[in-house]
């Protein structure tokens, strides 16, 4: 079973990660006059792909539209590689307990919207987190589509799909981790108000339901963001990048 990457920088973090096999680069043959000294390039991910000892085809970039599906969206390059591998939530537990003091976990509650998903992804890798943790149904998985929209971040990722969150951060609390639940409530505390710096899980739900209410019951505290306008809550992206950050920021 394989499927297909597509986007210059999700494929080539996925041919640099190594985690999954790549069975073959696909490059549109419209692009081969691209300048050969620019990063991202498809002559430089051929580059990349053959030092990776992957093969490389040259095509129409209409047979690109056919595999990847995605229209014109696939900037030109697909790799057709293996299913992503999640860890086991032992795993997760065992990467905790070794990074101490810095750990920090994204939890992830029913995200079902891809893009959002991909952009929690992106600013997880970019801040270091030590995993990510998700429900494993009424949740958007790593796809081709994720992939892309986390710029390919996700293959550097430790991801793990639970069958029951709140059991999940039990055993993360047991790994020495305080889990907030990032939710509005009336005696929530802002969110830079509060010591970030130790092990650390944040949660985030969707952006239709929120948090359901056995995984907020099992959180230790809950964490707000001020809102001055009109609107009653920024989407799940933009609400656990802010967190994420401001946990960063304490770290440093």
């Amino acid at each position: 079973m394989t499927e297909w990457l597509y986007g210059r920088h999700a494929v080539e973090e996925a041919l640099v990660a190594g985690r999954r096999r790549v069975h073959r680069l696909l490059l549109a043959d419209n692009t081969k006059g691209s300048n050969r000294n620019e990063p991202g390039t498809p002559r430089d991910l051929e580059n990349v792909a053959r030092e990776k000892q992957v093969g490389v085809e040259w095509v129409p970039s209409s047979r690109l539209d056919v595999v990847t599906r995605v229209g014109h969206h696939h900037q030109g390059v697909a790799a057709e590689v293996s299913p992503f591998v999640y860890s086991s939530l032992a795993d997760i537990e065992a990467l905790c307990r070794e990074a101490g003091q810095s750990a920090i976990v994204l939890l992830l509650d029913q995200v079902q919207d891809p893009q959002n998903f991909g952009t929690l992804l992106r600013t997880a890798e970019a801040v270091g987190v030590t995993a990510v943790v998700m429900l494993d149904r009424r949740q958007v998985e790593v796809t081709p589509a994720v992939v892309n929209a986390s710029s390919g971040a996700v293959e550097h990722l430790q991801v793990c799909l639970a069958n029951n969150l709140p059991r999940a951060i039990e055993s993360l609390q047991e790994a020495g981790l305080w889990v907030y639940a990032l939710q509005a409530e009336p005696d929530a505390p802002v969110y830079t108000a509060v010591d970030l710096k130790g092990p650390l899980g944040l949660v985030v739900g969707s952006e239709g339901k929120g948090i359901s209410r056995l995984v907020h019951e099992r959180c230790d505290g809950a964490l707000a963001i001020p809102m001055r306008g009109k609107v009653e809550s920024l989407n799940a992206a933009v609400a656990g990048s802010l967190v994420l950050y401001e946990a960063l920021r304490q770290r440093s």
